[in-house]
Order: structure tokens, then C-alpha cells, then sequence
């Protein structure tokens, strides 16, 4: 049996990471230490602690540890473990975006320009992230519109040239019209506008222009003239005012008391290319530096663009640490600054501001949400807390439920619950509807185990009236008065309104309609979820798991031995029983089975 103080008296006195675990062995919290020994001890003292500190030590049943050689190497191992485990007391990003970038095959003889969302060690050159796709094509359409590359994605020689060539938006590569030398040209300046070096694109534009029109070739030189002034305009747009840095990040935060905003700026080539926003509850008593540095460490674990520079307002604790790291990642200098003055620190409170109102607009779209639900569906009160459930089957087998529930308008995934059916067989869902809402009331009611929490303010069927009668009949038997609602769907699958047990249709917002097609999916998807995996499961059994006296070990050991059930189909007695645990009379058992 695991000592805690025991185990602490043998921690040593080494670089390394811990991680803390529950009675269930999941992994609760990941963090590095310079000495293992001094660092995990700490939260076992009798000192003070914030309230998640408190929380998280409450459910510490044992910790595991490794050690390594350096600080550095300490890092990235927590880091790692953190993506792997995603324990619930660290900072995570749990949305794990892949952002968009632009890709040049620059090793091709005739490259292109491409979108992707892998990053590869194929010699390609990389360009963003980009916030979202629509940005990213949006720059990828306004290349191929000002400079004439290939078009097509699969480059290879023709016999004629296609329809781009003869309106001059390519120069006609695949039938040798132009040279590689010659087509690269073209590369370098669409590299050079991506790295944000526009005077000196321009510069050779002007040159290129001025050569064309000495020879007399104006049509050209008033197509480049027309290429400066588009990449002009286009670049005067996205131009950040006062800011003189050309590869920096800015991380602002604001918290309330329900949540944590992040809000992140990519500046290239002093323009804003984009910015991104990461919403975090349960670190509302976590300090801001201590944010800040869990957030560098998740958000740049796996990216390659990584900036010259990132500003925030915070003094890091590990910030040579973490410098040291992204330097190494990058191939160059990086540095993490928290500006005192000037343009730099304006920059850091804009991300600040724009943190603030985002988190305040998104807090007031979930107020917006429950205060329209309760004058739409006329309810006595604000629906604090509402829980959907979905029904899951294929013709009546692997019968499933999942619940999920929205509190103070946000969808709380880590409060979703499945539900095996237990006493309905065959395909009748209204049936199995009643069994799991009396299950999950019951439960509040007659336990205290706050597993569901407390009962809800509404509830939501994915279903029409005959799933709305279903939940009704089991409150009433449950003598519990909740109002309840069905989402439908149109033909198409898609969520079409609220509706009553009386057909009423109900007019919402788009905000609103946006939650409950949200919601919808989400309690579709766990309860979908659940039963491919139980499908799955029962697929993927073996012949030996319908043997008595066959259970996991011997099946394992049988299977790790023989290799496939035919073989063991085809085994002696003695054979058989030299397996440990298989017996004489097991083993006539297995081939009278098989």
C-alpha cells in the first residue's frame, strides 16, 4: 500500500516530474522541479494554500516520479506529459487547435502555394498560423490572383497548356514555357511577402517595372506596377500602428470570478496576421504569472512558428528556462519580455482589453441565453443548470444513453454521464428515455454522492413529443416538477426549434438557436460515442471470452502462446495445459468449445 510519508522520505534530491494521482490512478496534476525533494514535499506541509492547491492535495492518493539529468530536459518532459494526460489541475488547452499555414514546396522544380494544417520535415517552407482557414485562403487566392504561378496542386508535364496560362495567371511551367530560374523568381518575392519584408519586394518589383518599361515592354511593367500597388494595399490593412517588432506574440489576461480569458496577437512583419482567444474556468484562484507560464508552456509545445519575441505583462518564474527552451525549438534567440513603457506595453494592454471584453461578451451571451430561454419558454426562474439526454441503438442492440448538461449558458463537458439501458430490450426509445431520467433523478434524490450535482432548472429530449412525454411520465413518478422540452430536427438531420409536448414550435434567436444546436450535438455525440465503443467492444470479443473458467490472464496468455484461435483450435491437451492456470479438465473445456 502506497505511504505518502513515506514515499516522501525517499524522493531525491534531483532534477525530474511528478504526477500526482487519485484513488482511480488517473494523473490530476503534472509539474517539473529543479529538486524533486523540496518540490513535491511542499504540498503536503501544513502551510497555507489557495483553494485549488487544497482541492487538489484532498484527492492525492499516491505520486509517481521521474527523474532526469537537467531543468531543461525536465520541461519538456512535463510538457509532453501534460498533452498526454491532460491532467484537470494544470493549464490545458483544451480546444488543441491545428491552425492553418501556408505551404511552399520550395524544393519542387516548379513550386506552388498551399494550405495545410501539418507541419512536415519535408524542406518546405512554412508561413503563419493563420487564425482561421478563411484567412489563410484568402491570402493563398490573393497570390495566385497577383502573381502567375501554377494553379493546380499536382504538377506534371502536359502536351498544351490549360485556361490559366492564356489569362495570364501562369506562366505555363508544365509545357516549359518559362525556366525553373526564371519561375523561382516569382517564389522569392511571395516568400518575401509572406515574411513581411514588403520594402524589399517592392524594391525589386520597381526595379523589374523600370526594366520592363526601358525595353518598352509596357504591358508587363503596368502588370508589376499593378502587383506594387495591390501588395501595398493589402499590406496597409493588416499594419499594426507604432509597432516597430516584425515577429512578436502578445499574450494578454483578464479574469473574473467565473472565468480566465487568454488573448493572443500574432504579429509578422509588424502586421497583425491574426489572434486567438482560450477560455479557462477553475483557475479563477490561480495567480496570473502562474497562468501566463502554464500557458507558454501548452501553447508552444508543438508549433513551429515560433516568434522573436513574446510580450506579456508578467515576471515568469522559469523565464530564462522557458527562453532557453523556445530557442532551442526555434534555432535561434527568443525572448519573453514584460515591457514597463512605451508603444511595446500599449500593445500588451491592447491584448489585455481585447481579453476583458471578450470574456464580458461572452459572459453576457450566457446570460442572454438563459435570461431568452426563460421569457421564450416562459419559465418561473433563470435555467442555471439544464440537462439534455439522447438516446443510442441499432435496431434495438448496445442500447445507450448520454447526458449532458449546460450551467450559467456553457456546456460543461466534463459533467457529461452515459447510461447503459438496463431494463428496456428492443428498439423502444420513449422506454428507454424514462428508465435513464428516472435513473438520474432518483439518484440526486436518494444519494448523496453528488454525482449529477443537484436536479436541473430544465430539460432538454433530443427528441419530439414522444420523448417529452417519456421524461414527464418519470418525473411524475419521481414526484419531481421540471420543465421539459424536445430539440427536432429537420430531414436533413439538422436542429430546426424548441417544441412542447403540445407540437408548439418556439421563434429563438440566433444566439440562442446556436446553444441548442451546440447542445444537441453534443448530447448526440456522447451517447453515439458510447455505443460504437460498446459495439466495438463486443466486435472485437474472442471465441475464449464465452469459455467458463476463461478469463482475461488465460485468454491473454492462451492467445500471447498460440497466436490465433485456430492454432489453439488445433492444440493437444498437453499442449494446452502447459499454459499456467489451464488445468486438464480447462483445457478439454476449451476444445470442446472451439
Amino acid at each position: 500500500m502506497f505511504n505518502i510519508e513515506d514515499e516522501l522520505k525517499k524522493l531525491p534530491a534531483k532534477p525530474g516530474v511528478y504526477l500526482m494521482k487519485d484513488k482511480d490512478d488517473n494523473v490530476i496534476y503534472v509539474g517539473k522541479a529543479v529538486i524533486l525533494k523540496n518540490r513535491v514535499r511542499q504540498y503536503f506541509r501544513k502551510n497555507e494554500k489557495t483553494a485549488r492547491i487544497q482541492r487538489m492535495v484532498s484527492l492525492i492518493d499516491h505520486f509517481e516520479y521521474i527523474v532526469v539529468e537537467s531543468e531543461d530536459e525536465a520541461l519538456i518532459l512535463e510538457c509532453n506529459l501534460i498533452k498526454k494526460y491532460r491532467p484537470k489541475f494544470n493549464v490545458l488547452l483544451k480546444d488543441d487547435k491545428t491552425y492553418p499555414y501556408i505551404k511552399i514546396d520550395v524544393k519542387s522544380e516548379y513550386p506552388t502555394v498551399i494550405m495545410t494544417r501539418r507541419i512536415l520535415n519535408d524542406g518546405s517552407k512554412y508561413f503563419g498560423p493563420y487564425p482561421s482557414s478563411s484567412s489563410c485562403k484568402e491570402m493563398i487566392s490573393f497570390i495566385k490572383e497577383k502573381f502567375q504561378i501554377r494553379q493546380c496542386r499536382n504538377f506534371k508535364s502536359k502536351d498544351r497548356v490549360c485556361l490559366n496560362y492564356h489569362i495570364k495567371k501562369c506562366l505555363g511551367p508544365c509545357v516549359r514555357y518559362v525556366s525553373s530560374e526564371e519561375y523561382k523568381k516569382q517564389i522569392d518575392q511571395i516568400i518575401l511577402l509572406l515574411d513581411g519584408k514588403i520594402d524589399k519586394i517592392i524594391k525589386e518589383l520597381s526595379k523589374q517595372m523600370n526594366e520592363f518599361s526601358i525595353n518598352q515592354e509596357y504591358e508587363k511593367a503596368g502588370e508589376i506596377r499593378d502587383r506594387i500597388l495591390a501588395i501595398e494595399r493589402v499590406t496597409e490593412k493588416q499594419k499594426v500602428a507604432n509597432v516597430s517588432e516584425n515577429n512578436i506574440d502578445v499574450i494578454g489576461l483578464y479574469k473574473n470570478e467565473v472565468s480566465v480569458c487568454i488573448e493572443i496577437f500574432f504579429v509578422r512583419g509588424s502586421k497583425m496576421i491574426g489572434r486567438e482567444h482560450y477560455f479557462f474556468t477553475e483557475l479563477r484562484d490561480m495567480e496570473e504569472a502562474e497562468i501566463i507560464l502554464g500557458f507558454i508552456k501548452q501553447f508552444y509545445i508543438t508549433r513551429i512558428d515560433i516568434p522573436n519575441k513574446i510580450m506579456i505583462r508578467y515576471n515568469l518564474e522559469d523565464k530564462e528556462l522557458i527562453e532557453k527552451w523556445l530557442a532551442e525549438k526555434a534555432g535561434r534567440k527568443v525572448e519573453i519580455k514584460s515591457p514597463q513603457k512605451g508603444e511595446k506595453l500599449r500593445f500588451v494592454e491592447m491584448a489585455e482589453m481585447n481579453s476583458k471584453i471578450t470574456l464580458e461578451n461572452k459572459v453576457q451571451d450566457q446570460s442572454y441565453i438563459m435570461e431568452e430561454l426563460k421569457d421564450v419558454l416562459e419559465l418561473d426562474s433563470l435555467p442555471y443548470k439544464i440537462e439534455s439526454f439522447d438516446i443510442s441503438n441499432i435496431s434495438g442492440e448496445f442500447l445507450v444513453a448520454g447526458m449532458c448538461v449546460a450551467q450559467n449558458g456553457v456546456i460543461k463537458r466534463n459533467l457529461s454521464r452515459r447510461f447503459k439501458i438496463k431494463t428496456v430490450f428492443g428498439q423502444d426509445d420513449p422506454r428507454c428515455m424514462q428508465e435513464v431520467v428516472t435513473r438520474r433523478i432518483k439518484h440526486t434524490l436518494e444519494k448523496d454522492d453528488n454525482a449529477f450535482g443537484g436536479l436541473p432548472d430544465l430539460i432538454l429530449a433530443d427528441g419530439g413529443i414522444t420523448q417529452i412525454r417519456a421524461i414527464k411520465k418519470a418525473l411524475d413518478d419521481c414526484n419531481v416538477d421540471i420543465p421539459v422540452y424536445g430539440m427536432v430536427k429537420d430531414n436533413t438531420h439538422s436542429t430546426r426549434a424548441l417544441v412542447d409536448e403540445n407540437k408548439n414550435e418556439f421563434v429563438i434567436s440566433d444566439k440562442l438557436f446556436n446553444f441548442i444546436t451546440n447542445l444537441q450535438d453534443e448530447v448526440h455525440k456522447t451517447a453515439i460515442e458510447y455505443h460504437r465503443k460498446l459495439r466495438d467492444k463486443e466486435m472485437t470479443k474472442s471465441k475464449l471470452d464465452y469459455i467458463e473458467g476463461i478469463g482475461d490472464k488465460k485468454r491473454e496468455a492462451l492467445l500471447k502462446h498460440f497466436g490465433t484461435i485456430t492454432k489453439i483450435k488445433n492444440a493437444s491437451i498437453e499442449e494446452l495445459t502447459s499454459i499456467k492456470g489451464i488445468n486438464e479438465n480447462l483445457a478439454k473445456k476449451i476444445k470442446e468449445n472451439l
